[in-house]
């Protein structure tokens, strides 16, 4: 007989399907003015300059730490004294308001967006040295 060719097969009730999640991706496409592509010119150059000053200001503090006790170098000399703390982040931040009254630039960029320039650059170091 044909049924006994093929014995019934069991039915296994699985388990109920999963919900799959629904992606949307959107995409504009900017097309700014004259005037805007000018005032986020000005805006990304003041948050670089901020980024290199930072920066800058930690590479001399390192610089000055790392001269030989018995040698002076002949092209340059980092004088900071010695008990100036490390320029951290936070002491950065900080001195952002000063560095306002002196370089009125940084009064076009909002102090939150400034700050965190400078706790990127915190987070970059330390990624690029593995202290995450």
């Amino acid at each position: 007989m044909e049924s006994d060719r093929f014995p019934p097969t069991k039915i296994r009730r699985s388990d109920p399907p999963t919900p799959r999640m629904l992606n949307m991706t959107w995409e504009f496409k900017l097309e700014p003015t004259a005037e805007q592509v000018s005032e986020s010119s000005t805006f990304f150059d003041v948050c670089r300059n901020a980024w290199n000053f930072a920066l800058r200001e930690r590479k001399d503090w390192l610089d000055s730490r790392k001269s030989p006790l018995n040698t002076c170098s002949i092209q340059q000399t980092f004088i900071l004294p010695a008990d100036a703390p490390f320029p951290s982040d936070a002491r950065q931040c900080k001195s952002l308001t000063a560095a306002k009254a002196d370089f009125p630039r940084l009064k076009s960029v909002n102090a939150q967006v400034l700050q965190q320039v400078i706790r990127k650059l915190e987070l970059s170091k330390r990624d690029e040295s593995g202290l995450s």
